[in-house]
């Protein structure tokens, strides 16, 4: 085969793997990315899928649910949407989140219903590469064991991937009332 044929297969199959790519697909070399809100809780840097996130936004005024767990703080109209607003640090680690100016909602469905996750501090979006992840091997001391099973290394930094789906699954969390 010619130098300019092998030249031209070449070119034909970056086109086909072009044509081929879908952005948050791992593809066969590992490779795939993720694509995630990053946020912290506490000295916990942490991602979630940006899929899972519909939008992050300041602390609302809120109404205290009684004969609720303390973790759940409340019920707030966000758009003429009843949410329930959860303090995920208090939830995950027992310390509750002092709620600053960096402090933020993180809103997501919960079986159809609005709820809003408080964070410390949202830092934006990021996108992952699949070969930066590693998995995370989380005792059952730590809060975020069930939770977190795998980070990304970004620079210095590691973040926390939060299975949101395990989180929105887990019988404690679903239990919101007082024992």
């Amino acid at each position: 085969m010619s130098t300019a044929n092998a030249a031209f297969e070449k070119l034909l199959e970056y086109e086909r793997r072009a044509q081929s790519f879908e952005p948050g697909r791992s593809g066969g070399d590992g490779q795939g990315e993720s694509s995630g809100v990053i946020f912290r809780i506490g000295a916990e840097r942490l991602t979630c899928s940006v899929d899972k996130v519909h939008e992050f936004l300041p602390l609302p005024a809120y109404t205290r649910v009684p004969g609720s767990k303390p973790w759940i703080l409340g019920l707030a109209n966000v758009r003429g949407d009843l949410m329930t607003i959860i303090d995920l640090a208090w939830f995950l680690t027992g310390e509750r989140s002092e709620a600053t100016m960096r402090s933020r909602l993180l809103t997501a469905s919960l079986r159809g219903r609005p709820v809003g996750l408080l964070v410390d501090e949202v830092f934006g979006h990021r996108n992952f590469v699949g070969s930066d992840a590693t998995s995370v091997n989380r005792s059952g001391e730590s809060p975020l064991g069930g939770y977190v099973n795998r980070q990304f290394r970004s620079g210095q930094e590691n973040w926390g991937e939060l299975d949101l789906d395990a989180l929105f699954n887990a019988v404690e969390f679903l239990n919101g009332a007082e024992d």
